[in-house]
């Protein structure tokens, strides 16, 4: 089986994705993203985005109830639909669901954001939280009876509430309930490189040694991205492979050894 994580941005082929997925007719489950969508969708609604960086140097996007809205509207709507849409037309027969939908994705909430702001540390409290557990037997009843699962945020928390929460998470927690044999990341880049405006610094293989140093090179979005590789190649199991989402045939490339490998 395979897990598929695709990036949110607006360049991502998602059709050549899908057709790559219904040509392996492996299983597989969907972890999309939708942050260009959310975008837009949220200046239509007059919201400006926030973006949080921690003290510690992790960003996050500052998730309050008009966020939420707009994160059910992109990421478990319109995106959400279109991959099962895309997914239906090949007659791969997909199941669109966010986290909170039968409890796929259970999380718990944040205590709350460590920033600094005019020179003094603040708490900024949010609905954002962390996956902590896959409703493993809806999980099984999908892929058992032969149903691929999509899966997006939000997420539930606690008491049941819509968080927010990180993609690379939720493919952790899935990769801990399912062992599959490939973790595909799909992205706006030919892979990880060590120059982002430079698309020829392609970095081929990473090993675990290297992830913690990584991290420690890189700011904001990737510093985050950085953290959660290493958290799942610690965790063990699955090869990870980061990949060009735009290209004509994503999956196909990255199984014939495009991308960067993590092993």
């Amino acid at each position: 089986m395979y897990i598929i994580k695709i990036g949110g941005g607006e360049k991502i082929n998602i059709e050549g994705i899908v057709s790559d997925l219904a040509a392996t007719e492996k299983p597989f489950i969907i972890v999309h993203g939708a942050n260009a969508l959310r975008d837009q969708i949220a200046e239509k609604m007059g919201m400006q985005k926030q973006v949080l960086t921690s003290v510690s140097g992790y960003s996050s996007v500052f998730s309050d109830e008009n966020a939420i809205d707009a994160i059910l509207m992109s990421y478990a709507g319109i995106r959400n639909k279109r991959i099962v849409e895309a997914c239906q037309k090949l007659n791969v027969n997909a199941v669109g669901l966010s986290g909170i939908d039968g409890g796929m994705v259970q999380g718990k909430r944040n205590k709350g954001i460590r920033v600094r702001e005019n020179g003094k540390t603040l708490i900024k409290r949010d609905f954002s939280g962390k996956p902590v557990q896959i409703n493993s037997e809806l999980l099984s009843l999908l892929l058992d009876n032969g149903y691929n699962p999509v899966l997006c945020i939000p997420i539930a928390d606690e008491n049941g509430f819509a968080i927010n929460s990180e993609n690379d998470d939720i493919v952790t927690c899935l990769a801990a309930a399912t062992n599959p044999e490939c973790i595909f990341q799909f992205i706006e880049a030919p892979g990880f490189m060590d120059d982002p405006a430079d698309e020829s610094s392609l970095v081929k293989t990473l090993s675990g040694s290297e992830l913690a140093a990584r991290e420690e090179q890189v700011e904001g979005r990737m510093k985050r991205k950085m953290l959660a590789l290493r958290k799942l190649y610690e965790q063990g199991g699955a090869r990870v492979v980061i990949a060009d989402g735009r290209v004509e045939h994503p999956l196909a490339d990255a199984l014939s050894g495009a991308g960067t490998v993590i092993s």
